[in-house]
């Protein structure tokens, strides 16, 4: 799908805890200058009035009418009917809240509500990394083509949507995706979001530093010091990039198991990628044990780290023998080595989300 010629207006919005941020797409363009309203206020019908007025404030600066609104939301929430639960970060949000009803009402034009995760990786399928690997994949002559896709976003949470083959995979319950939910292989009894997060890093840093937590520097900090470019403790910054590397890429492969495609990385932490990357990628290559004593991959295909030239090489190079069919004069190609790829975002993570809510919508109007 490819909406960068596509001259229908989607009014978006990304919501966060602090502030409510309005926009609107067209061609996979943001037209109007992003507008900030506070996310705060006494009473839930204030902040409603808040999402309202951002809205119309949008759309008084366009020369035509949206076709329709869509954009994130935090969960937990019912998105298919527009319908948000019990917020932690907002947390006027209580006992549902029929929030795309209102705003359907209020504007008269369909309205759409994802997560964040799903967004980011629809965005990411329709012009970041799934369409890059395979334009690059036509320029070096590799017959093969990618159609799926796991978006992942390391942040304040760890988020993920799944697209397969131009479809945004949702779930029957709006849950589809919640990657979070994988167990911890570090911690047995929790959820890998406890490491694979920003409180993770923080919490390894100050664990192998001696430090107390709340002494603890940034997670851009500490991937800083970890890269010797500020001063501190580079072996526990590099050692807590480690840990949360291993749990990352221990809950990739279990999701990925069921996916079998491309991996793309965004959020906050995603730029701290040349800190944990490689063992990410390393721990998705460790094969398990058996009880024979012989060695079992641990995924059916390998994976390779797309931010590393000499991986980014051998992953993209042609490696499609012509086999021949039995009992005829006929050849096929074969694709003997089966491979997947991990990057981090080509677009940036609130572009990428922007531009999945947008095509979102189109594509659901479309349908």
């Amino acid at each position: 799908m490819d909406y960068s010629t596509d001259n229908r207006t989607v009014l978006t919005l990304d919501a966060g805890g602090t502030n409510f941020i309005f926009s609107a797409i067209r061609a996979n363009e943001e037209i109007v200058k992003p507008m900030r309203i506070t996310a705060k206020g006494k009473t839930l019908e204030v902040v409603l009035q808040h999402i309202i007025d951002g809205f119309t404030q949008v759309k008084e600066q366009l020369s035509e009418n949206p076709v329709a609104i869509s954009f994130a939301f935090p969960g937990p929430a019912d998105y298919e009917n527009g319908i948000i639960g019990d917020l932690q970060n907002l947390p006027l949000f209580r006992g549902g809240v029929a929030l795309g009803p209102m705003l359907k009402e209020q504007f008269q034009i369909p309205v759409f509500i994802n997560n964040d995760g799903d967004l980011f990786a629809y965005g990411e399928a329709i012009a970041g990394l799934l369409p890059e690997v395979n334009r690059k994949l036509k320029e070096v002559g590799n017959p093969k083509r990618y159609h799926n896709l796991l978006g992942v976003t390391f942040g304040t949470g760890f988020g993920g949507g799944i697209v397969s083959r131009g479809e945004l995979f949702i779930g029957d319950n709006s849950a589809g995706g919640e990657i979070n939910r994988i167990r911890n292989r570090t911690f047995k009894n929790y959820d890998a979001e406890e490491s694979v997060s920003i409180r993770g890093v923080v919490r390894e840093f100050a664990n192998y530093a001696g430090l107390n937590i709340r002494s603890c520097p940034e997670p851009s900090e500490i991937f800083e010091i970890g890269m010797g470019t500020r001063k501190g403790n580079r072996e526990a910054a590099i050692a807590a990039f480690e840990a949360f590397a291993v749990a990352a890429g221990d809950a990739l492969s279990n999701a990925i198991t069921l996916i079998d495609g491309l991996i793309v990385i965004g959020g906050g932490l995603s730029g701290a990628y040349p800190l944990f990357l490689q063992n990410l990628v390393n721990e998705m290559n460790q094969p398990y044990n058996t009880v024979s004593g012989s060695p079992l991959e641990r995924l059916e295909v390998t994976v390779y780290n797309l931010e590393d030239p000499t991986q980014h090489q051998t992953f993209y190079k042609p490696d499609s023998p012509e086999i021949q069919v039995p009992f005829s004069s006929q050849k096929v190609m074969y694709s003997p080595v089966k491979k997947i790829g991990v990057a981090s975002s080509r677009l940036g993570t609130s572009r990428a989300i922007s531009l999945g809510a947008s095509a979102f919508a189109l594509y659901s109007l479309d349908s």
